[in-house]
């Protein structure tokens, strides 16, 4: 199928859940599909199982502070650039583009570059959610390396990487896009279809824009948060899925260190301000506290929303005051597994806590 401008309303909103705070403005990344899908056409979305095995497959997006992602957005020869110098480096044509992330401005990115260079997009990525290092994706758990992988800026100037593993890779590639304005392009995790086929989240473009649909469905009806969690409830990954929380931001901190936004989010109920919620985040929300009892960890998602239209809030928007509604979900299983939670589990964000499921933090009684 094409993916047409009519799509990119509902892909943005539920990728913006699906972002979990971070990810960058989806608001920002359709308009640059908007603008590409006029000028070039609309691209092709494929099936996991539609890609050869012997196919090559990039990934590509944005990678930076999410609030300069949304100052600095991207011209569009950068995206071409950064597959240009990947494909230059490998001496290989490129099949199809997959998402690194879902969450955020990166399920728009795929789209922008899919339509300036016509190559289809799979209906995958590598998260089923955001996250803010390049190492922390189902590709790296199961065997594809990042590197090389190729940055480039708004200036049009590019950097191959060549690293002994993805986090050395990050760590590289964290230091140059500061250095480069912290928001750059990115390509990297080229893979054989085969490869795809064995580490992707599937699916997850066509659940973005369900769960987009969902809510602009509620918002007709009266409740989009229900309809929300009505629409969660029937995904084959997000069905584990609760309201934890009801109330206003009375509090919020947040600094760009190293790279990333960090802070937390201080929550009251509107009904007894006795009652307090806490959020953590670095670019996307890791861990949710209600009254310092542990309600939702990462790598399950944890998703900040407006209590009356159920629209997502990236992190660099909370303000003060806001009433917001705080949703988790159970992430996809295969981000769940013992070698998943090594690398993007509690103890990656130096959380002393385990991992444990929504459903067991969270009964469904307790709803």
């Amino acid at each position: 199928m094409k993916i047409q401008e009519a799509d990119l309303q509902d892909i943005s909103i539920g990728a913006a859940f699906l972002g979990t705070g971070g990810g960058g403005d989806p608001y920002i990344g359709r308009l640059l599909a908007l603008s590409a899908i006029k000028e070039f056409g609309a691209p092709e979305m494929i099936g996991v199982d539609d890609v050869a095995d012997d196919a090559m497959v990039f990934t590509i997006a944005m990678l930076g502070v999410p609030a300069v992602l949304g100052e600095k957005a991207a011209c569009g020869d950068d995206i071409d650039l950064a597959i240009d110098k990947l494909k230059e480096r490998l001496d290989c044509e490129v099949d199809a583009l997959v998402s690194i992330e879902i969450g955020g401005v990166n399920s728009m990115i795929p789209i922008v570059a899919g339509a300036r260079t016509g190559l289809p997009v799979v209906d995958a990525d590598g998260m089923g959610r955001a996250f803010p290092e390049i190492q922390m994706v189902t590709f790296n758990i199961y065997g594809v390396p990042c590197s090389p992988l190729c940055i480039t800026d708004d200036h049009l100037e590019s950097l191959i990487v060549e690293a002994e593993d993805p986090k050395a890779a990050e760590d590289e590639v964290r230091v140059a896009s500061v250095k480069m304005g912290c928001s750059v392009m990115l390509s990297s995790y080229p893979m054989t279809g085969k490869q795809l086929k064995e580490s992707a989240v599937r699916g997850t473009l066509t659940l973005a824009k369900e769960i987009g649909q969902a809510i602009r469905q509620g918002r007709r009806t009266g409740d989009p948060i229900e309809a929300l969690l009505r629409c969660l409830q029937q995904t084959p990954y997000y069905n584990q899925c609760r309201l934890l929380f009801d109330g206003k931001v009375v509090d919020i901190n947040r600094e760009i260190k190293e790279g990333f936004s960090i802070g937390f989010c201080k929550l009251v109920s509107l009904l007894d301000p006795a009652k307090s919620f806490e959020i953590m985040f670095q670019n996307e929300h890791l861990v949710a506290k209600e009254q310092g009892v542990t309600k939702a960890l990462v790598p399950d998602l944890i998703c900040v929303v407006d209590r009356e239209t159920a629209q997502p809030i990236p992190v660099e928007a909370l303000k003060y005051g806001q009433r917001v509604a705080v949703v988790a979900t159970s992430a996809a299983p295969i981000m769940r597994t013992e070698k998943a939670l090594a690398v993007f589990g509690p103890h990656a964000f130096g959380i002393d806590e385990p991992f444990v499921p929504i459903e067991e933090l969270v009964p469904a009684k307790e709803q």
